[in-house]
């Protein structure tokens, strides 16, 4: 029986937020397009259901965000969270293209809802979607449905032709079926490897065994391989990823944003030996918390354990699950597994260290440990001695990873022998090491695909003829 073809002006393999920007970007310039989203129906949009908000620039408040935040300190903010591993005219493309994106996305029907306070510290940096990730992608859906956009879902991409740098022909099994398409540009907004456990393994060895996918279990990074191997420039270390801390009681894949803890700067933490390892309190929490899952899967065992009293108690958004409490230090370490003895040892020496202040989660206050005390702890240090007492076990939550493809301003994807590709592009999570060498600041995922999704989509579609 002959091969059943697909063909379109624009085929995008995705079909997370990076991917339905980039679908509908295209088709507003004129192209045909499909998306072939690997995942089932109800399971589609990626690590985008997941989200809640995206980093927005802006010279002065709007309806959703306060104050301003400026392109330069914007820019500052992740360059101190890189160590300056950036490309730094795609991450100001990046950061300049989120004000124009927040209008594009309001046309296309996402509502946002007003600012944040509180222990997050986004009210003046980040939009929040109204309905969260998952509203987003059901938007972005059903404005593909009414332009037209072909959305194929179970399609997962298993083959890519590309010949002198040019995409010639692609293979899919689409609900397990051999479909072959073509197209005159494709944009690959698949995502990373995350969910790819044995890749995974080659980078941390054993010890990803114990991490937890925060996100879909269909970004298993098929289709990175594939680009790797046809001779796509890489980028970004396999070492390196968007991991936090998250509840160590979460499943093994798609826990999603409600498994992620809050509450490490406001205690403090330590790992299986009942032993702090790093300054909880460094910087704001939106800068750091995404060194906590790289931190904790460091430890024995990768597991660590976030340690509160009562008046941290409402100063931050718990985990979906409850905490473990009881009366006494010595009764929760027992109740977590740890040492009795080493735990209260712990944390009489850093009550000891900590120096009075006036005290304001929302800030970078002047609570802090005294010399002496390794590691210290920056901000937030109040002592832990009002029961009752609380505990979270941690474990490395990995959301996406940032070894990808290189590409250029216009998001082509550059090949080792051809340079950059006239008709293959990429967008989200398979190009985030371009501008994400290490660290993260919140939310800058989401800009970095719907701004370079927007790029690809719409250079696509010239590549293709129809714009």
């Amino acid at each position: 029986m002959a091969q059943d073809i697909l063909t379109a002006d624009v085929i995008v393999i995705g079909g997370g937020n990076a991917a339905l920007c980039a679908a509908l970007t295209a088709r507003q310039q004129g192209a045909s397009v499909t998306v072939l989203e690997s995942a089932p129906r109800d399971y589609r949009g990626g690590n985008s259901r997941h989200t809640r908000n995206m980093r927005a620039m802006h010279d002065a408040p709007t309806e959703v965000l306060t104050g301003a935040y400026t392109e330069e300190e914007y820019f500052n903010d992740l360059w101190r969270v890189t160590a300056g591993k950036t490309d730094e005219s795609l991450a100001r493309m990046a950061i300049r293209g989120s004000a124009p994106a927040m209008e594009w996305m309001k046309s296309q029907g996402v509502r946002f809802q007003p600012s944040l306070g509180g222990t997050l510290h986004l009210g003046r940096t980040n939009a929040f979607f109204l309905g969260g990730g998952k509203a987003l992608m059901n938007i972005y859906y059903q404005a593909a449905t009414r332009m037209g956009v072909q959305v194929l879902y179970n399609a997962e991409v298993v083959a890519l032709e590309i010949c002198d740098g040019r995409f010639v022909l692609g293979r899919a099994a689409v609900d397990g079926n051999l479909m072959e398409f073509r197209a005159k540009a494709v944009v690959v907004a698949s995502g990373g490897f995350e969910a790819n456990l044995e890749w995974l393994k080659e980078a941390w060895g054993p010890a990803a065994e114990n991490f937890i996918v925060r996100g879909t279990p269909y970004n298993k990074g098929t289709v990175l391989r594939i680009l790797l191997d046809a001779g796509a420039e890489s980028i970004g270390d396999p070492k390196q990823c968007h991991a936090v801390a998250i509840d160590g009681r979460a499943p093994k894949f798609d826990g999603g944003i409600v498994t992620r803890l809050d509450c490490v700067p406001l205690g403090i933490v330590v790992n299986k030996n009942a032993e702090r390892f790093y300054d909880e309190g460094e910087d704001l929490w939106p800068k750091r918390y995404a060194i906590w899952g790289r931190l904790v899967a460091q430890q024995p065992d990768q597991i660590a354990y976030s340690i509160i009293d009562a008046k941290a108690v409402g100063r931050f958004m718990p985990s979906v699950f409850p905490p473990i409490e009881a009366a006494s230090i010595a009764d929760l370490a027992a109740a977590l597994g740890l040492s009795p003895a080493r735990l209260e040892e712990t944390v009489t020496a850093f009550n000891s260290a900590v120096q009075l202040g006036h005290f304001d989660h929302q800030t970078l206050d002047e609570c802090h440990t005294g010399d002496g005390l390794t590691p210290p702890k920056t901000h937030w240090a109040r002592r832990i001695d009002t029961p009752p007492y609380f505990g979270y076990p941690l474990r490395p939550g990995i959301t996406f990873t940032y070894l990808g493809v290189k590409v250029n301003e216009r998001a082509q994807i550059r090949m080792n022998s051809t340079g950059y590709s006239a008709n293959l592009f990429a967008a989200g999570e398979i190009m985030a090491g371009n501008i994400l060498g290490q660290g993260y600041p919140a939310g800058f995922g989401m800009t970095i695909g719907t701004v370079f999704g927007r790029i690809a989509g719409k250079e696509a579609a010239i590549a293709a003829g129809q714009a």
